[in-house]
């Protein structure tokens, strides 16, 4: 059931850090997803659990899509 939660926290955490991130973004929904539960699980290491994890949890996912936007658009130059 914990994995189950952490796929559902994680989509929503995904989806508001795309909504700090203005502009089009190169990841589908699966990536989404993803981003969020890496985040989660960063941000749980850092605090236990509670508001504040999920605060940092989507400022979190916001850096990380930051970086994947930027990873992204390098490869899609060289090709």
């Amino acid at each position: 059931m914990h994995w189950i939660w952490l796929i559902i926290v994680g989509a929503i955490v995904g989806a508001l850090g795309r909504l700090l991130h203005p502009g089009s973004d190169p990841m589908g929904w699966i990536l989404t997803i993803v981003l969020g539960i890496v985040s989660l699980v960063i941000a749980g290491v850092i605090f236990s659990s509670g508001v504040l994890q999920f605060v940092v949890g989507i400022v979190i996912a916001a850096v990380l899509l930051i970086i994947w936007s930027r990873v992204a658009a390098g490869r899609s130059r060289t090709v």
